[in-house]
């Protein structure tokens, strides 16, 4: 991984951000990284965040936040606000979901027997399409070792499963959050992200993050993301100094040449 100074800024025209610990910061947004957001807009990038949280939080982050479109639940959804109201394309339809989450309680509730000290995640109420278990944001902390415990239930299981900083998340399917980004830019900026690739910043922490870090050339991960590199099995080209939001905030300020 290289330095973020070696990162060439000239014709970088969006911006593509993790949520929690890339964006956040001990689970808050502070100013700093919140105001980076806006500069990057202000400037004529479009900003969107890539996150894992629930499509409640992503109804909120794509009617409030100074944010072109946001991608949710790994790659569920994409959400969007214009014209006075948000617009909503998931990858699958009402009943589909529906039938999925019935299935999904199931597993949950194997996992919570066989990983001790995890629990479902705080935010799963307000998810349509994934699970989410807690392994260190409202329980005391677990090692590594547990979340891949629960990730492999998940695969057991049937699901898709990814590792964020915070959360294990298993999902019927085999999108992520990759692939819906390519959706999201083709059907509503109609850019091509594989002939686009250099023009587009993608910054992330955890191994959710991987098919993200390896598709684009300018990767980056915030310094924290260190915790993580032998669970990543693919690495951003470039780091930052500073961790988390403030990272984030160190990377808007070289884009925007500050």
């Amino acid at each position: 991984m290289k330095p973020l100074a070696q990162l060439d800024r000239r014709g970088v025209q969006a911006v593509l951000v993790d949520i929690d610990e890339t964006l956040t910061t001990g689970g808050k947004l502070t100013a700093e990284a919140y105001g980076a957001l806006e500069r990057l807009q202000r400037a004529g990038l479009r900003v969107v965040p890539v996150t894992g949280r629930p499509a409640g939080w992503c109804d909120h982050i794509a009617r409030m936040w100074p944010v072109d479109a946001v991608v949710g639940e790994n790659g569920a959804f994409y959400f969007f606000y214009d014209d006075g109201r948000l617009h909503k394309r998931f990858q699958d339809g009402a009943a589909a979901r529906a039938e999925k989450r019935a299935r999904l309680d199931a597993i949950a509730t194997r996992i919570l027997a066989a990983v001790p000290g995890c629990a479902l995640a705080s935010d799963q109420p307000y998810r349509e399409t994934d699970l989410a278990i807690d392994y260190c944001e409202d329980v005391p902390a677990l090692p590594l070792e547990a979340a891949q415990r629960i990730a492999e239930v998940m695969r057991q299981g049937g699901l898709t499963a990814k590792v964020s900083s915070i959360h294990v998340n298993g999902w019927f399917g085999d999108y992520d959050k990759l692939a819906t980004t390519k959706r999201l830019f083709a059907e509503r900026f109609a850019i091509d992200l594989g002939q686009a690739n250099r023009a587009v910043v993608f910054a992330g922490d955890s191994p959710n993050d991987a098919p993200m870090f390896g598709f684009f050339e300018n990767s980056v991960g915030v310094a924290n993301v260190r915790r993580f590199e032998k669970q990543l099995s693919e690495k951003p080209r470039y780091v930052t100094a500073a961790a988390a939001g403030a990272g984030f905030a160190e990377l808007a300020a070289h884009l925007l040449g500050g």
